[in-house]
């Protein structure tokens, strides 16, 4: 399996357990992504995400997405989409 980067976290949200991503790169729900930093490594399969507090199935580059991460992340963790 490879990882391609497809953006940052922006922000975090603790109450709902929120990452905020700037995306480089398209993704889709269904997709497993893999959330690293300093103090953060999380891999999960991302169940659904929002633009601007609506649901949507997909999201390009340049989008600023939120979606929900089963523990804290940080501003500036990087994201990447584990490839098989």
């Amino acid at each position: 399996m490879s990882e391609e980067m497809i953006g940052t976290v922006s922000d975090f949200f603790a109450h709902p357990v929120v990452a905020a991503i700037e995306l480089t790169a398209a993704l889709n729900t269904g997709d497993k992504i893999h959330i690293k930093g300093h103090t953060t490594d999380l891999e999960l399969i991302v169940d659904s995400m929002q633009i601007d507090n609506a649901p949507v199935e997909k999201a390009k580059s340049g989008d600023s997405i939120g979606v929900k991460v089963p523990e804290r992340v940080r501003t500036g963790d990087m994201v990447y989409k584990i490839v098989d």
